[in-house]
């Protein structure tokens, strides 16, 4: 994986000419950082481009066209295919030169870490979004497969781009559309280089369901405590204030 930041370069134009006599009238709060990455989601590779470790678009080489992650980004803004088409070929081509000049030694990979969980609360019978998350492994290569009791999944299922971290490792989403029943179990199998073996991470409805009806018996609970002590508090303030009252010398002296 190769990464350019043409916006260091801008970066540090900018800290050079903010430092000069006369820049103390300049103030900057940010200055935006860009990223191109190129990844190995596909045989072909993909190219992605960042702004401040927020994907904008990436360039889906076997279609040859730019995919941007929200169609207002593609309305404000333009980038020609081509371009990224150009870059993935010269990285090819200097990753080549690389191979063929270094020892061969592979990068350790990073196991990934898994965790599974519902879009929306879950409400048997109601349409929701089962969420798998990946993160922490490198390199960008995985296989992941939904299972329902058991048996694969193949209808509903969509997924994202591989995303990059801050330390070099990647994160990803995956997706399955369904409808929550306390007779099914769910679970996302990952496999990946740094693993020994496939990783389940399990979810069913039924647990789902038990939590959050025991937050809400919770819930209930501290509030009718909550009000009882507010009600034990409020009548121990007004006895004694009545008793203050009636032992107060000057109130007896009126009557």
């Amino acid at each position: 994986m190769f990464q350019t930041n043409p916006g260091i370069l801008r970066a540090l134009c900018l800290a050079f000419l903010l430092s000069v006599q006369g820049a103390g009238a300049i103030k900057a709060d940010h200055v935006s950082i860009y990223a191109m990455f190129a990844q190995t989601q596909r045989p072909t590779g993909e190219y992605m481009f960042e702004l401040d470790e927020d994907e904008q678009f990436y360039v889906d080489l076997d279609k040859k066209e730019t995919i941007w992650r929200l169609p207002e980004f593609g309305r404000a803004f333009s980038f020609d295919a081509q371009g990224g088409l150009t870059n993935m070929a010269i990285i090819k081509s200097n990753l080549d030169i690389l191979i063929r000049r270094s020892n061969h030694t592979q990068e350790p990979s990073e196991p990934p870490e898994v965790t599974v969980f519902t879009q929306e609360p879950v409400e048997p019978g109601q349409p929701n979004i089962l969420i798998c998350y990946v993160d922490k492994f490198f390199p960008p290569a995985l296989n992941v497969t939904w299972l329902r009791n058991g048996l694969p999944v193949t209808e509903g299922i969509s997924e994202g781009v591989f995303q990059p971290n801050k330390d070099y490792t990647y994160h990803k989403f995956y997706y399955l559309t369904f409808l929550p029943s306390t007779e099914d179990f769910y679970d996302c199998k990952v496999e990946h280089w740094g693993l020994d073996a496939p990783t389940l991470s399990h979810w069913e409805a039924q647990e789902s369901v038990q939590v959050t009806e025991t937050t809400e018996n919770v819930v209930c609970a501290l509030g009718l405590v909550v009000g009882l002590v507010g009600i034990i508090v409020g009548t121990v303030f007004i006895i004694g204030a009545l008793r203050s009252s009636t032992h107060n010398p000057r109130n007896q002296g009126l009557l």
